[in-house]
């Protein structure tokens, strides 16, 4: 079957292949999408993806997602931020922020701790959020990594490092199933979340 493609749509297929969720024939069905597609909106594709490769960077403070040295959320000077919630990746924090309930600012982990994957303290940005909350402005910690075993043991250890300082450390409420995660909760479950925080310290 390979032998009917050219050199060109091979690499295409393979290339898309590589993506989440998508397997052979998905690859081969978006191939044949982007060669039949005009060529400005398949360039357009290719410009997108080349600019978000070479134009995002982490937030100077949170590592959120940004294009400048700071993301938009640490930018705005609306929110509140005196209190910073953490979260394990980027798109936690996009389903948080479609609640609505959010004024906050953020600081994203880049993952969990997990020894059994090789992830320890030492791999998160979580000296830097040490470092955020005795800057002394926080007066809140939300720690909203996810119900999860590794998702809780990172919380904790968060919360051990920040023990003694004057800040409030508080986890979202259960409204969360354990072993769930952020990402596909709904609105009203997060909501729920938010709203019913509770102290762990």
């Amino acid at each position: 079957m390979d032998s009917l493609y050219t050199d060109s749509i091979k690499r295409l297929i393979e290339q898309l292949g590589r993506l989440p969720g998508i397997g052979p024939k998905s690859a081969e069905r978006l191939a044949f999408y982007i060669l039949h597609t005009s060529k400005d909106e398949a360039l357009a594709l290719a410009d997108a993806i080349r600019a978000v490769k070479e134009q995002i960077r982490p937030c100077k403070d949170c590592f959120n997602l940004a294009e400048g040295p700071l993301c938009p959320i640490c930018a705005d000077p609306r929110r509140d931020h005196n209190t910073i919630c953490v979260v394990e990746q980027p798109k936690d924090l996009v389903a948080l922020e479609k609640t609505g309930l959010c004024n906050w600012v953020y600081h994203v982990l880049g993952g969990h701790i997990c020894p059994l994957d090789g992830i320890g303290p030492a791999d998160l940005t979580i000296d830097r959020l040490i470092e955020r909350v005795r800057s002394g402005q926080v007066r809140e910690v939300v720690m909203a990594t996810n119900p999860t075993l590794d998702g809780d043991g990172t919380a904790l250890h968060i919360a051990s490092l920040l023990r003694g300082l004057p800040v409030r450390i508080t986890r979202l409420a259960r409204g969360l199933p354990a072993g769930s995660t952020i990402e596909y909760a709904n609105d009203k479950v997060l909501a729920d979340a938010i709203l019913g925080r509770q102290t762990i310290q």
